[in-house]
């Protein structure tokens, strides 16, 4: 059951973050914390689990931190949902909640359908596109302003 939690949210701004503020350096959970206002307790894990999907890479270290696994381009949100709803799935309905047939026959296929739609929308949105709505939305990036152009 796809639901719109903190987790998913940090997850998503977490992952935003590091893509727009990284440069090729890896970012430090404090450093997001700090900027987001993200609570560690969520974040940690949720930078753990997305590590271990594939979305990002853990540099370990006293420079270490985390980068994007691949660029931005390749990463949905989509992605980022299905990691964060395998953290936390939801509460399944149990027999007696869903023996209706109307619920069974109706509702439940309608859900599922509007899920399977929602999902599709969230692939076609990837981590570049945010960057860049981030970008013309003013927003300031921390890797633009350690580019340095010295010769």
């Amino acid at each position: 059951m796809l639901k719109l939690s903190k987790k998913l949210l940090f997850a998503i701004e977490a992952v935003l973050d590091i893509a727009y503020n990284s440069g090729s350096q890896p970012v430090q959970s404090r450093e997001i914390t700090a900027r987001q206002g993200i609570p560690r307790r969520y974040l940690e894990q949720v930078l753990q689990q997305l590590v271990r999907a594939g979305v990002l890479a853990g540099v370990r270290g006293p420079r270490g931190g985390y980068l994007l696994a691949r660029e931005r381009r390749r990463i949905t949100v989509g992605e980022i949902t299905r990691v964060v709803a395998a953290l936390d799935p939801g509460e399944p309905l149990t027999e007696a909640e869903s023996a209706s047939e109307l619920g069974k026959r109706v509702v439940q296929p309608m859900w599922a359908d509007i899920q399977t739609r929602m999902m599709e929308q969230l692939d076609q949105i990837s981590i570049e596109d945010l960057c860049l709505k981030a970008h013309g939305s003013g927003v300031d990036s921390e890797a633009r302003q350690r580019l340095d152009f010295t010769i």
